[in-house]
């Protein structure tokens, strides 16, 4: 197998779409792989595109769930990967992964050439890595692996804004492996999902740092006019994932009615502080009228 085929299964697997690939089933599963001369091989590359995005859908969300418990775990099974489980509710209760993807993919604008010129900064670094790759995803035919290569590539490209919750799955997902190559196989769709607290702290580490060796590769192998700026980016989305993360948590986002511009049911982020624990607050005596009977105010 050429060198360049092998870096393209590594950079798959190791951004979480080999893996969740052949996890979903409907891709590069036990059918789709039995039927290799078939659609995945030879047939309409949009067929491919069209079974992929969904499946991106899917690792994002679970690269997503294993981020915001970071912030706020809770008894889920995301918390205790990661070492941190607590009895109360956290973050998947709060409904965070969905506020994160609604504010990446409808609030941040992402130009789908930025995306493209990340991810190509992301595959360039991957040599030297020495990643090992299980049994199950360095099996899998070299037919299947470039049509999904070539499928990612296609949704890279497009015309249309690329959801900043896909790219910054790869991202995590990338430097997931970095920290603790073991990543790349087992629970979960992502690697990230797979990395104990403190190992995903480390990760957060190779993006924030004043000279992480990942934003330092991206810099070398992006395109202009992203040189410089895509660095700058990726610091800054570090600290605003866990800022968004704790913010979805604790706010009242899932449980509140735009028709009726109230909460329908106390917020996992009341329960988690104790605010307003008899209900709404409309005032306290102590501040009706003036405060301590003063009727007016001198210079």
């Amino acid at each position: 197998m050429a060198n360049e085929d092998v870096g393209r299964r590594a950079f798959l697997a190791r951004i979480g779409v080999l893996g969740a690939a052949v996890a979903t089933g409907g891709l590069l599963g036990p059918a789709a792989r039995a039927q290799v001369s078939g659609a995945l091989s030879s047939g309409p590359l949009d067929d491919l595109i069209a079974k992929l995005q969904p499946v991106l859908a899917e690792l994002a969300r679970d690269t997503l769930n294993g981020l915001v418990v970071m912030t706020c775990p809770g008894p889920d099974a995301y918390s205790q990967a990661q070492g941190t489980p607590r009895s109360e509710p956290g973050a998947m209760e709060a409904k965070a992964t969905d506020f994160m993807i609604a504010s990446l993919d409808d609030f941040v604008p992402f130009p789908d050439r930025f995306g493209g010129a990340l991810t190509q900064g992301l595959a360039a670094g991957l040599d030297g890595t020495g990643i090992e790759l299980p049994g199950q995803l360095a099996g899998l035919p070299l037919t299947q692996v470039r049509t999904l290569d070539d499928a990612l590539s296609t949704i890279l490209r497009n015309d249309a804004t690329l959801p900043l919750s896909t790219v910054v799955a790869m991202l995590l997902n990338l430097t997931a492996t970095q920290v603790n190559p073991a990543s790349i196989n087992g629970a979960f769709l992502s690697p990230f999902s797979r990395l104990s607290f403190e190992e995903k702290c480390r990760a957060f580490e190779q993006l924030e740092g004043p000279t992480p060796s990942l934003v330092a590769t991206l810099d070398g192998n992006v395109p202009e006019p992203f040189t410089e700026t895509l660095s700058g980016t990726l610091r800054f989305l570090a600290g605003a994932l866990l800022e968004f993360s704790a913010y979805g948590s604790y706010n009242e986002w899932s449980v509140y009615d735009t028709r009726a511009k109230t909460v329908v049911r106390r917020p996992v982020g009341w329960e988690l502080t104790g605010y307003q624990p008899d209900g709404v607050v409309h005032g306290w005596d102590e501040f009706k009228g003036y405060y301590q009977g003063r009727k007016k105010v001198t210079n």
